[in-house]
């Protein structure tokens, strides 16, 4: 199964070497589930020709706003909707999970609860689930027909279902440790307030539920289904 990456953001050169790209990253997080893969860095521009171009769809984080304007928000937000009508599997992370509610009709906006990075613990009907995040802004108003999955203390919508159509999280499973470790030493001095900074920084070592996410990924590119 051929899965299609949509890449609107590109990991800061500086930890770039360490840490890989989003699209690798993901590479990792869905090793073993039988994927090829193929990446188009929707960000500078680059867009497949449509959905058939992949057999599902997996749109990335960006450090860019899904309410910013750019030359390629439009067209990102066209290819969603093509996706979504043609019934390929989507899956959306961070800014995938935003823009992906904002083309279907939603509403994203700056939160007023502020930053949320590092190991976060998110509440799913069946379990909580511990992991990293990066992100001030969040799905404020859900699209029609979307369901919640997950929520945490500061972001209501954390994670949602478009039944036989979407998946998509705030949180980043694809993250590793030393993927946030470079984060808060390289981005957040300076803009997040220090105090989440500290917390984060307590918590790195805490294990994640990354894998449980992953497996979770795999069933909806594979059957549709959480």
């Amino acid at each position: 199964m051929k899965i299609g990456i949509l890449q609107p953001g590109l990991v800061p050169d500086v930890i770039l070497e360490e840490v890989g790209d989003y699209d690798t990253q993901f590479h990792a997080l869905l090793d073993g589930h039988g994927f090829e893969f193929e990446t188009w860095k929707v960000v500078n521009g680059d867009f497949p020709e449509g959905p058939d171009a992949a057999d599902g769809w997996l749109i990335t984080g960006s450090r860019h706003g899904a309410y910013e304007d750019h030359p390629w928000m439009a067209p990102l937000e066209e290819l969603i909707r093509a996706i979504h009508a043609s019934g390929k599997p989507l899956i959306g992370v961070c800014f995938g999970h935003q823009v992906i509610a904002q083309a279907l009709g939603g509403k994203v906006e700056k939160s007023d609860k502020g930053w949320v990075i590092g190991p976060t613990l998110y509440e799913y009907a069946d379990s909580q689930r511990l992991l990293n995040a990066w992100h001030q802004d969040q799905v404020t108003e859900l699209p029609p027909g979307a369901e919640v999955v997950a929520s945490s203390d500061k972001c209501r919508y954390a994670a949602i279902l478009y039944p036989r159509h979407a998946y998509t999280v705030q949180p980043h499973p694809e993250f590793r440790r030393n993927y946030v470790a470079s984060l808060i030493e390289h981005r957040a001095p300076g803009v997040v307030p220090p105090e989440l900074i500290e917390d984060a920084k307590g918590k790195l070592e805490m294990p994640l539920d990354s894998a449980d996410l992953g497996a979770q990924f795999a069933r909806f590119f594979k059957e549709k289904r959480l």
